[in-house]
């Protein structure tokens, strides 16, 4: 039988999970992602501070629960292979629930998932359509195309509608229409200890943050370094601030939680598309001849754990269960 060839598009969890779930069933897939490396929203940041050391620090996603049986037995072999450990059990007391973190920052598990794979980097797609020999073919902005029987598209909604407008199928209003909260961050390196208390994290503390992360506390950086996340309403607000004018108002905001510490280097980050308002209810959303499939976070949950079940989902729905 000749192999059945897949695109997947964005190289997060959600597309390497689907890749990954394709490949053990006996397909070749190709992933592809505009990004000069895999992750996504598992996103780790280097740093280098005045003194030459590098500090380590997490602005994506950074860290993820357990609740699912399919969810658990990868956790456990993960960190059976050092990639994952657990963090701690809640931030304000022990609430009983396991936080993970990779190892060595959030991105070292999508490297992790993409070992093997053929994933392009520094590919952007510019539309997906139907192919003359086979069912699809993705073009490439520079021009090149792809042929594959599936395509799966991971990036956020929006943009995975805009890339398949030329695949002229249909998809429901629902979908086409999910929105998605932003977040304003601040990335900032210190010259010594924050005043954070142990584990290092704390969550909607204020009316401005909805995520403090002391990266040495948790263990990734050798290097005092906080990851500062505005909440949805701050960074809506404020998200046509120039970055002086935006970095100026978070550096204030967050001299209440680094002590009597010094911010010594500093990059201020924007995601358009960090949380999704509304969840679809299925777990990924297919075509009628399951060719052309949608996943990502805004399927089975914006969480980590979301990201990975949904990607599976869309790999078994390609495959043909």
């Amino acid at each position: 039988m000749t192999t059945r060839r897949a695109i997947v598009v964005g190289a997060g969890l959600s597309g390497l999970m689907a890749a990954r779930t394709l490949v053990d069933r006996g397909w070749h897939v190709t992933v592809l992602d505009k990004g000069r490396g895999v992750g996504g929203r598992m996103a780790t940041r280097r740093i280098t501070a005045p003194d030459g050391r590098t500090a380590i620090l997490d602005h994506g996603a950074q860290f993820f629960t357990v609740r699912d049986a399919r969810f658990a037995t990868l956790v456990n072999e993960w960190s059976s292979a050092g990639v994952v450990r657990e963090w701690c059990r809640g931030f304000d007391g022990d609430d009983g629930h396991p936080r993970y973190v990779a190892t060595n920052g959030m991105t070292a598990l999508t490297k992790h998932l993409a070992t093997g794979m053929d994933v392009l980097t520094s590919k952007l797609v510019f539309a997906v359509k139907p192919g003359i020999e086979t069912r699809w073919t993705v073009v490439i902005d520079d021009g090149s195309e792809i042929d594959a029987d599936a395509v799966v598209m991971t990036c956020p909604l929006p943009q995975s509608y805009s890339l398949t407008v030329t695949a002229g199928v249909e998809l429901p209003s629902e979908l086409l229409l999910t929105d998605y909260d932003r977040t304003i961050g601040l990335l900032a390196v210190l010259d010594g200890p924050t005043n954070i208390a142990a584990p290092g994290g704390l969550q909607n503390p204020d009316s401005v943050f909805s995520w403090i992360g002391d990266n040495a506390a948790k263990g990734i950086s050798p290097v005092p370094a906080v990851t500062f996340h505005a909440n949805p309403e701050w960074s809506a607000a404020h998200w046509d601030d120039d970055a002086d004018t935006g970095s100026a108002l978070l550096t204030a905001a967050a001299a209440a939680y680094i002590g009597d510490a010094t911010i010594v280097a500093s990059e201020y980050k924007k995601w358009r598309f960090a949380t999704p308002k509304r969840l679809w209810p299925e777990p990924c959303f297919a075509t009628a001849d399951d060719t052309l499939v949608f996943a990502g976070d805004a399927f089975a949950g914006p969480k980590v754990e979301g990201a990975v079940l949904s990607g599976m989902a869309a790999g078994v729905v390609v495959a043909g269960g």
